[in-house]
């Protein structure tokens, strides 16, 4: 294990018994060190993990630095996770991508631009629908033509999931988490097992519950971030609790995921809270 995911481990541990506060300050520290890792693996999945998160601060800021990042999967990553988010607080950061030099992460940025109803977006996918050159546009060319294609033709299974695994009810600020879903269902690591995790993760009876529940100490990496991911889209701040000891999970995606979603259940937690009014 790398040193740092060690010191990760290692301060994740320490979270058992301390206040919320500073369960929320470890969950931080382990999605900023994520974000800086020398492994683009580790930094692609953190990016993955903020989806859940919601848009707001540090989240948005967190991903639009990603979009610097010297590898082309963590920024297409980056992109899907501000697409997520469906806020118009994003729409700075996507036009940002529209101008990356590699057309997977442009097309990935005017897919989601048009999604949130921007013109530039718009204008975006309408050069590459005129066939304009590279030299006027930068859209289009064989690579951009290629990534298309993928886009027309996903997992079959990711689609499956998208259509009846999202279904979550509304919360300002925060996302469904499709980013986060996505990369799991992508993962060749992935099982059947955690596939049904993400797309009963809208059902509220007992049994569910139980399951999910269950599924935070499965042995199978894979099901027990399903788990967290699925619970974490309930927007139940009472799960906490459940979800802390993943912070010391021995794999990445569940660790990041169960930071991203103890940070989202108390800002959950946060918006019910009552205002005092003054006397």
């Amino acid at each position: 294990m790398p040193t740092r995911l060690f010191f990760d481990c290692l301060l994740a541990a320490f979270a058992f018994g301390q206040t919320p506060q500073l369960t929320a300050d470890r969950c931080r520290d382990m999605l900023d060190r994520g974000l800086k890792d020398p492994n683009p693996d580790t930094r692609k999945q953190t990016v993955l993990a903020l989806s859940i998160g919601g848009a707001r601060e540090p989240f948005l800021s967190m991903l639009e630095a990603v979009l610097n990042d010297k590898d082309v999967e963590v920024r297409l990553s980056a992109v899907a996770s501000l697409a997520d988010l469906k806020d118009k607080g994003t729409l700075a950061a996507l036009q940002k991508a529209l101008s990356d030099d590699v057309p997977e992460v442009s097309f990935a940025a005017a897919k989601a631009l048009w999604g949130l109803k921007d013109p530039s977006g718009k204008i975006a996918l309408l050069s590459i629908l005129s066939g304009e050159t590279k030299t006027s546009s930068g859209f289009l060319t064989r690579q951009k033509r290629d990534t298309l294609r993928m886009m027309h033709t996903p997992k079959p299974m990711f689609m499956f999931a998208v259509k009846t695994g999202i279904g979550y009810v509304p919360v300002p600020g925060l996302g469904e988490g499709v980013a986060s879903m996505q990369g799991l269902l992508a993962d060749s690591g992935v099982s059947g097992r955690a596939t049904a995790a993400l797309l009963l993760g809208t059902e509220k009876d007992s049994e569910t519950m139980q399951g999910l529940r269950e599924g935070l100490s499965d042995k199978e990496w894979s099901v027990r971030a399903a788990a967290v991911h699925s619970l974490a889209l309930r927007n139940d701040p009472a799960l906490e609790e459940e979800i802390v000891p993943l912070l010391e999970d021995s794999k990445e995606p569940v660790r990041l995921r169960a930071a991203a979603a103890y940070l989202r259940l108390e800002t959950v937690k946060a918006n019910r809270r009552p205002v005092r009014k003054k006397k």
